[in-house]
């Protein structure tokens, strides 16, 4: 069981990448899986150069967009300080500039790419040429670096957790579901309005099922001082340095009790009211 995480000042960055290379990490899924580590690389490297830091970051990679468009991008929580080197000193505020971040993912990117080209493992519909060419003019532009910062974990932990594990459109955008079309809106943050998108059944579906992870794969990543090797080796210590007492883990609240609170009913009370137990499993029937 993974300790708690220490309360302290944490930096909040999104790594993002211009569009044009979104349908190229879609049609390579497993390249779109190595995203987090990428990011949480280039923190760290980072932090150890120019401060001689380790840091914890806790990466999540986000695919979809309003429009249920494939858009690859990552969000980080990083730790706002770090302890340095190998010692017992902890920095508590740690400065992330955004353009030596943003050139360093950027490389790192166009380096995977490049690499999965050369060894022709990307699956694309372009050329070798055109790939290339298009890598080149993509390296050589501005990409989209977000900072900030936030005042507990708890903070972030509810902005990004929003992304976990849940549909990537939410039912209330779903206006209209015809026999052979599907409506939705999302709201577009240049035009400041709603905007309505009638596609499909079919479209509909390939939008949707194209954001659904594979099975087992982890929508969280914890890199560094976060790792869980790390965390179990020097948790502790970081408690003691920051003088904070570590606070048990929440023990897992009973599924009954979950469905009681959430849809107001208790499962385990039959049609006369009586509390029912736990008497034996019985095997499915033949059917014939």
């Amino acid at each position: 069981m993974r300790p708690a995480l220490p309360d302290a000042l944490y930096k909040g960055i999104t790594f993002t990448m211009p569009n044009v290379l979104w349908t190229v990490f879609r049609d390579n899924p497993r390249l779109a899986k190595a995203l987090p580590v990428l990011a949480a690389k280039v923190i760290q490297a980072r932090a150890s150069a120019k401060y001689g830091l380790r840091v914890g970051v806790i990466a999540i990679l986000h695919t979809f967009n309003g429009p249920l468009e494939f858009n690859s991008h990552v969000h980080t929580m990083v730790t706002g300080g770090g302890l340095y080197g190998s010692s017992d000193t902890w920095i508590s505020r740690v400065y992330y500039e955004r353009d030596p971040l943003m050139e360093a993912w950027r490389r790192a990117v166009i380096a995977l790419l490049r690499a999965a080209l050369r060894a022709g493992q990307l699956h694309t519909k372009m050329t070798v040429d055109q790939t290339e060419e298009l890598l080149t003019q993509q390296e050589n532009r501005w990409w989209s670096i977000k900072i900030q910062s936030f005042k507990s974990k708890e903070h972030f932990l509810r902005y990004a957790g929003r992304y976990v594990r849940r549909p990537p459109i939410a039912q209330r955008r779903i206006t209209d579901v015809g026999e052979r079309t599907a409506t939705f809106w999302f709201k577009d943050k240049k035009l400041r309005c709603r905007v309505f998108v009638q596609c499909s059944l079919e479209q509909f579906i390939d939008r949707w099922a194209q954001h659904i992870p594979e099975r087992y794969q982890h929508a969280v990543r914890s890199f560094g001082l976060f790792s869980p090797r790390a965390l179990r080796q020097t948790s502790a210590g970081i408690f003691a340095i920051l003088g904070q007492e570590r606070r048990p883990r929440p023990k897992p609240r009973p599924w009954a009790d979950s469905l009681k609170r959430d849809f107001g009913h208790d499962p385990l009370l039959d049609e006369t009211g009586k509390r029912m137990k736990w008497v034996r499993r019985l095997p499915p029937k033949v059917s014939r």
